[in-house]
């Protein structure tokens, strides 16, 4: 392979650094990385950072390499090994550290990698790592030697996830880490909870040989679903490569999306705090909003991303705050990161305190008609002039209800849907929510054909 000059632009993602390792990802880029890191932090005036790393095989090299780097541009770094990304955030609050590396893969398949940051409390995205690429191209490094300690988190993050665990009824809980480097806090929480608790997967394989480590695709909580039944669960909860994000499904194996959850998760913290704003993303059901305002909440919707979602709570203050990926982030007695794990304990404890199962609150729901996220190719030199066209045409007719904070959201008769580019891959994202299975016709009726106004194939949909 040619040496490159600079990082492959594809990486720099707009909420993290991903990348197929050995390609466009390598360790000699890690380094880089850790080396620009660290000279923007002495910028900042920060100086200590926590690294952790997940369970993919490429993790322990890769996370080295990094410590390498930031090692090299005077960091003062505190290496907390292997676990779930929001255990090396747990672990940047617990040490006081100025920033915060996971070395991760997330969701992703086997062969990628990839790093999430946090400098100063707050998420580094966006603009943030678009700079990160350039200073890496720039060679633009402090030299200067740091210093490099190894700190042990795991039994303290296991001790956090039970402070907040109440109720008195004993559940029985079907648990799938799909394993991912949730799978020792997963066995170790569960350990102390009350209740019956049944796993499976819960061995950390960077190979993921079970399924892919993705909870918000269906077909893998099949065998979640399965244990479920078979055990005679009141649930099964799941979490994705990196812990950081979280699926439910009821007695019935039915799933509760990100809204559904909040709806749920909202009612302690809106009774404790009432009043106060609830987040959730563009993608979200109607009936969020309408449910939030019952609970006594006020609904917020947001850009879609967990980095934009952090930096909207810690603006509005706001408690709890989800996306439809299963992001969960909870500021109402605790830090305000997405934890997975967390959000399973909040969930076990409303239910271990309430006469009601998990499906009769998922029945109590409105049942609404939708699409699921559909994604259809679009090159990424044109999916956001596809949007900008929209609004465009949309602004022209003073009869339109929409909303462009990120991509677009018509609101009609029928229902609403949604068309935004992806910040990840090649391609528009669409979703069509009605009361009606006729709504919900007439609603793709006319996305298909503004797919069509706008010169794209609207076969995929």
């Amino acid at each position: 392979m040619t040496k490159r000059e600079g990082l492959d632009p594809s990486v720099l993602r707009a909420y993290d650094i991903r990348g197929v390792v050995g390609d466009t990802l390598t360790e000699d880029d890690m380094t880089a990385i850790g080396r620009a890191f660290a000279s923007e932090m002495a910028n900042r005036g920060a100086k200590t950072v926590a690294v952790g790393y997940d369970g993919r095989l490429t993790s322990p090299a890769m996370a080295s390499a990094l410590v390498a780097g930031l090692y090299q541009s005077g960091a003062s770094v505190i290496q907390t090994g292997m676990g779930p990304s929001p255990m090396a955030y747990f672990a940047s609050y617990k040490l006081g550290t100025d920033a915060c590396l996971m070395v991760t893969g997330s969701h992703n398949p086997p062969d990628f990698n990839g790093l999430k940051m946090t400098l100063q409390g707050k998420a580094f995205y966006g603009d943030d790592i678009l700079e990160l690429g350039a200073r890496v191209a720039r060679q633009d490094y402090i030299d200067a030697e740091g210093d490099i300690s190894e700190q042990e988190v795991f039994d303290a993050y296991v001790d956090r996830m039970l402070i907040d665990y109440e109720g008195t009824k004993e559940l029985s809980v079907a648990w799938d880490p799909g394993n991912g480097a949730a799978g020792d806090v997963t066995k170790a929480v569960t350990s102390r909870l009350p209740g019956r608790h049944v796993m499976i997967n819960e061995t950390i394989d960077g190979t993921f040989p079970a399924h892919h480590p993705d909870p918000t695709v269906e077909s893998n909580l099949e065998q979640l679903n399965d244990l479920v039944a078979r055990e005679k669960c009141d649930l099964g909860i799941a979490f994705d490569g990196d812990g950081d994000r979280i699926g439910v499904i009821d007695a019935q194996g039915r799933v509760l999306w990100g809204d559904q959850l909040l709806v749920l998760l909202a009612r302690d913290v809106l009774a404790d705090q009432p009043g106060a704003p609830i987040l959730c993303d563009v993608k979200a059901s109607r009936m969020f909003f309408e449910e939030i305002e019952k609970l006594g909440g006020k609904p917020v919707m947001w850009k879609v991303g967990h980095s934009h979602i952090k930096s909207k709570m810690v603006e509005l203050n706001a408690p709890l705050a989800g996306e439809m990926s299963a992001h969960i982030f909870f500021k109402h007695r605790y830090y305000g990161y997405d934890d997975a794990m967390y959000a399973a304990i909040r969930l076990l404890s409303l239910l271990a305190k309430s006469d009601k199962s998990l499906a009769e609150y998922r029945d109590d729901l409105p049942q609404m008609v939708n699409t699921p996220e559909i994604r259809i190719d679009c090159a990424d030199d044109r999916k956001f002039d596809v949007i900008d066209e929209l609004v465009t045409q949309l602004r022209k007719d003073p009869d339109a209800d929409f909303s462009d904070m990120d991509g677009v959201r018509v609101e009609t008769e029928h229902g609403w849907w949604l068309l935004r580019a992806s910040n990840t891959q090649p391609a528009l994202v669409i979703r069509c929510e009605s009361d009606t299975q006729d709504g919900l016709d007439h609603l793709k009726d006319i996305v298909r054909g503004t797919l069509k106004a706008h010169g794209l194939d609207p076969a995929a949909f």
